[in-house]
C-alpha cells in the first residue's frame, strides 16, 4: 500500500477520533504529496521513494522547529511539533542503530580504498543510496567524517 493510501487512512481515522494534532500532520503531508504530484515536469504520479523523502523532509522540518523552540526555552511550541513527528515516524521504516551504520560505512571504504577526507563524497553517494530512509544524513555525515580521519 502506497504512503498516500496509508495518509489518507490515518486522517480518517484521525478525523472520527478529533485527533486534531495527527490530523494537522497528515493533512501538511499530504499537501506536500499534492505539491510534488504538481511540479512541472513531475509524472502524474509520485514513486515511493519520493513519496519516503517527502515524509523524511516533514519529520525534519517538525524536529528542526521543535529544537529551536527548546532551546528558545518555548516548550509549549515544541510539544506539538514533537507530537506530530511521533505521528508521521509511525510511516518511516526503522531506523539503524549507529553500529549498524558504521558497519555499512566502513565497507563502503574499503570498496572505494577510500583513505581521507578527500574521498568524503564518495563514500556518502553510496552510504547515503544504501541506507535511503534507514538513517539521518547528518548521522551519516558525522560517522563518515569519524572514519575518515
Amino acid at each position: 500500500m502506497s504512503f498516500q493510501k496509508q495518509v489518507m487512512d490515518k486522517m480518517k481515522e484521525a478525523m472520527k477520533a478529533k485527533d486534531t494534532v495527527a490530523l494537522q500532520a497528515l493533512r501538511a503531508v499530504k499537501s506536500a504529496f499534492l505539491l510534488a504530484k504538481t511540479e512541472t515536469g513531475v509524472q502524474a504520479d509520485i514513486t515511493e521513494e519520493q513519496e519516503l523523502k517527502i515524509i523524511q523532509k516533514q519529520v525534519k522540518q517538525r524536529k528542526d522547529s521543535a529544537n529551536i523552540f527548546l532551546e528558545q526555552g518555548r516548550e509549549d511550541l515544541a510539544a506539538p511539533e514533537l507530537a506530530e513527528v511521533a505521528v508521521l515516524e509511525q510511516f518511516l521504516p526503522e531506523a539503524l542503530s549507529e553500529e549498524e551504520i558504521e558497519k555499512v560505512v566502513k565497507t563502503a571504504i574499503t570498496e572505494l580504498g577510500a583513505s581521507g577526507m578527500k574521498d568524503m563524497g564518495k563514500v556518502m553517494g553510496i552510504v547515503s543510496k544504501k541506507l535511503a530512509g534507514k538513517a539521518d544524513g547528518k548521522t551519516i555525515s558525522i560517522l563518515v567524517k569519524k572514519s575518515l580521519m
